[in-house]
């Protein structure tokens, strides 16, 4: 009987290689899909938030005038829509006024930066080399790519507001849905799980709210004690950038500094550290405050998140890396941990 186990070893050999590049292409295939997905549920993650925010605010308008849930968050969105078009409505073309006139001034804010350091030995030397290597092309690639969207800005925009309006008119559908998933036994804890998680983000962006006025307010209040101009565009950059732990700050710092250079080098050193002790004073004395009420997360792991889920998800992941890390810690506490710490006890 003739042995079918011996076949020619160059077929066999081919044969191997063909595999081994069709692995090879179905893990580029799944990463690159897995890259594209992540993007998206990034959106949709966005979406949930901000119908947290709205469920937030009807909860509010439950608790103290007792009305019922649908009119609760019928006039949550109603309210929000209201102060969103009334805040622009009066100050919308202060601000458009002021962002243009920072993105006209600011390349020659920039060139005479480049100027006044140039004035320096050090200065005229690093500003040399970063021409000559052309770092500085490499830094500007590499910042647009970080902080790109998926789809473009405003096609995300209206993604992310298309998907908080279905989650806000019917949550209960999505929720059953992702219940049904789960096997039979898991049903329960997972339940559970996602109401643990919802009153998470609650507490999240309760903490991020009061954080963005506070920062917003105090420095508007230190630049018209400066004398600043564009008071109140940047003012509101570093209330929103706020948003952003560790990497916003600094993003709000920039085109401060900027603007303050065209009035001198001394108005500029005012304004870094103008800015430097707004931060501490917040991160020693109001975050405390906050996060005893809401919710802490090692500075730690929301840097590795910011960084990881920068590098995936672009600007997206970069501005929801903070909740994400939150409810990765939940998710842990509730599935490992804790059950670690019962098998512990029962031992």
């Amino acid at each position: 009987m003739e042995n079918f186990s011996t076949t020619d070893p160059g077929m066999s050999f081919q044969k191997k290689v063909w595999i081994t590049g069709g692995i090879f292409a179905l893990i580029i295939v799944i990463l690159l899909l897995f890259k594209t997905l992540f993007s998206l549920l990034l959106l949709v993650f966005a979406g949930v938030i901000i119908t947290v925010y709205f469920y937030g605010v009807a909860g509010l308008f439950q608790r103290h005038f007792h009305w019922s849930p649908k009119l609760s968050i019928i006039l949550s969105v109603i309210l929000n829509i209201i102060l969103l078009v009334t805040f622009f409505w009066f100050v919308g073309a202060r601000i458009q006024q002021q962002v243009t006139q920072l993105t006209d001034t600011l390349p020659a804010t920039i060139q005479k930066a480049k100027d006044q350091i140039g004035q320096s030995p050090i200065g005229n030397k690093l500003l040399q080399n970063l021409n000559s290597s052309g770092d500085s092309k490499k830094s500007i690639a590499a910042v647009k790519s970080f902080f790109s969207s998926s789809f473009g800005v405003l096609s995300d925009l209206y993604i992310v507001i298309l998907l908080a309006a279905f989650f806000t008119a019917s949550p209960a559908l999505y929720k059953k849905g992702l219940i049904k998933l789960l096997p039979t036994k898991a049903k329960d804890k997972g339940k559970d799980l996602i109401e643990k998680i919802s009153s998470l983000l609650k507490k999240w962006l309760k903490g991020q709210i009061i954080g963005i006025f506070f920062i917003a307010i105090v420095t508007a209040i230190g630049l018209l004690i400066i004398g600043m101009p564009l008071v109140l565009t940047l003012a509101l950059i570093a209330g929103l950038m706020n948003f952003i732990p560790n990497f916003g700050p600094l993003i709000a710092l920039i085109p401060a500094v900027l603007i303050a250079l065209m009035q001198g080098p001394t108005t500029a050193l005012i304004i870094f550290a103008m800015y430097t002790l707004i931060q501490i004073f917040q991160s020693a004395v109001t975050q405390p405050i906050v996060q005893k009420k809401m919710i802490s997360i090692p500075p730690a792991l929301t840097i590795m998140g910011q960084v990881a889920m920068g590098a995936l998800g672009g600007f997206w992941g970069v501005l929801l890396a903070t909740p994400f890390v939150a409810i990765l810690m939940v998710v842990v506490q509730e599935l490992y941990i804790d059950k670690q710490s019962g098998a512990k006890d029962k031992g």
